[in-house]
């Protein structure tokens, strides 16, 4: 994708966003409590959706990328909801 001064900073929260998805399932599975594990989960649940907030923002400002952005918004948003299922089954 190309960069200039309104896509870097998307990109760059893109990149920090998705990858801290990663990062705090990593530690949620390494977790010692079950209230570690249920708030790392957490994490990544809100990373996810930062995530598909910066994917909306970058399909608007570069339309030529629209139909890829799409794709991996559809991805992390199922990202999303598994996250969200493992919440509720935690719980139980």
């Amino acid at each position: 994708m190309k960069r200039d001064p309104i896509t870097a900073p998307l990109l760059s929260q893109l990149i920090r966003s998705g990858t801290s998805i990663g990062a705090n399932y990593c530690e949620a599975n390494n977790a010692s409590l079950k209230k570690d594990f249920r708030n790392k989960i957490f994490i990544c649940k809100k990373e996810a959706q930062e995530t598909k907030y910066w994917f909306r923002m970058i399909s608007s400002c570069l339309p030529e990328t629209k139909q890829e952005t799409q794709n991996l918004w559809r991805e992390v948003h199922e990202l999303t909801l598994i996250f969200q299922k493992i919440l509720t089954s935690s719980k139980e």
